[in-house]
């Protein structure tokens, strides 16, 4: 898709990308532009160092369990004789 550019399509582009900037903002924009790649590129190495430990620690189990539930599935049920008003 970009290999078809040549030198006079980049002039182009970098004289839409003065006139639409300016020549002032060029520098903060370039200095931004550097940081979030600086970031987006440390965050995808966090990434795959977490990946590569969660594959080293999770440990597939053969056997199969059941979890056993703490407390009952069912409420008990509120007697007529309850004190509590109802609205």
């Amino acid at each position: 898709m970009l290999g078809n550019l040549n030198g006079w399509h980049l002039v182009i582009i970098l004289f839409l990308v003065l006139l639409l900037f300016g020549a002032p903002k060029l520098p903060g924009l370039a200095r931004s532009v550097g940081q979030s790649m600086k970031i987006f590129k440390s965050e995808i190495k966090n990434k795959d160092d977490e990946d590569t430990t969660q594959t080293n620690d999770s440990r597939p189990s053969t056997e199969k369990t059941t979890p056993t539930p703490s407390e009952p599935t069912t409420a008990p049920e509120k007697s007529s004789d309850d004190p509590t008003p109802k609205s």
